[in-house]
């Protein structure tokens, strides 16, 4: 599996996310940035999730079909949107309860398009995506309301 790198403009790696990529802001998609796409890439996965949401993972972000970028602009929607759990099909920023929590954007370089529903939730597109990743790569931030 090759790595891909994914980076933001807008935030290092493990560090805070800025307030306007948030619910406490204007709630719209921080830009990325992907390096390493393989030649045979078809599409690309972002999902973006919280795994230190209280009742288990919170998906904020699931989108599919995007096509072989290296820019993924701010408040852009760059392919099908499935369904996160806020029950929209839409970026939804971090909005943590309390305490610091991590919002991981996780790209998947795919060889070959996904055939899902709109009303798709995270769990349909990995287990559409299984066998199809050439790549993949993270980013993680971190959010506080405090």
């Amino acid at each position: 599996m090759i790595d891909l790198i994914i980076t933001s403009p807008a935030f290092e790696n493990n560090a805070s996310i800025p307030k306007k990529y948030t619910c406490d802001g204007d709630d719209i998609n921080p830009p990325l940035k992907l390096e390493g796409l393989p030649d045979e890439t078809k599409s690309i996965v972002l999902i973006v999730d919280d795994p230190d949401a209280p009742m288990g993972t919170w998906d904020h972000w699931i989108v599919w079909n995007i096509p072989p970028m290296d820019e993924i602009a701010e408040n852009v929607v760059p392919g099908v949107e499935g369904m996160n759990d806020f029950q929209r099909q839409s970026y939804g920023g971090p909005c943590p309860p309390s305490g610091t929590h991590r919002y991981f954007f996780k790209v998947y370089a795919l060889k070959e398009k996904l055939d899902l529903d709109t009303n798709s939730k995270k769990s349909n597109v990995e287990k559409a995506m299984i066998g199809k990743i050439v790549a993949k790569g993270e980013l993680i931030g971190l959010y506080s309301r405090d």
